[in-house]
């Protein structure tokens, strides 16, 4: 094997890599958007409770 196939199979390897590590970042970041949806929609509800049982009595 002669140091340009060498190169070129690390090159293969790290583009693998940086794919999956980009694959994984995306992932994360969807799962982070949703719960960060799913807790803005929390914060709204107990808002309102706290603005309804204020304004009740």
């Amino acid at each position: 094997m002669g140091i340009k196939d060498q190169f070129q199979d690390k090159a293969k390897q790290l583009a693998d890599q940086a794919r999956a590590k980009a694959q994984g970042a995306q992932d994360e970041a969807s799962e982070r958007s949703s719960q960060a949806e799913q807790d803005a929609k929390s914060q709204a509800e107990k808002a309102r409770d706290t603005f309804d049982d204020r304004f009740e009595d």
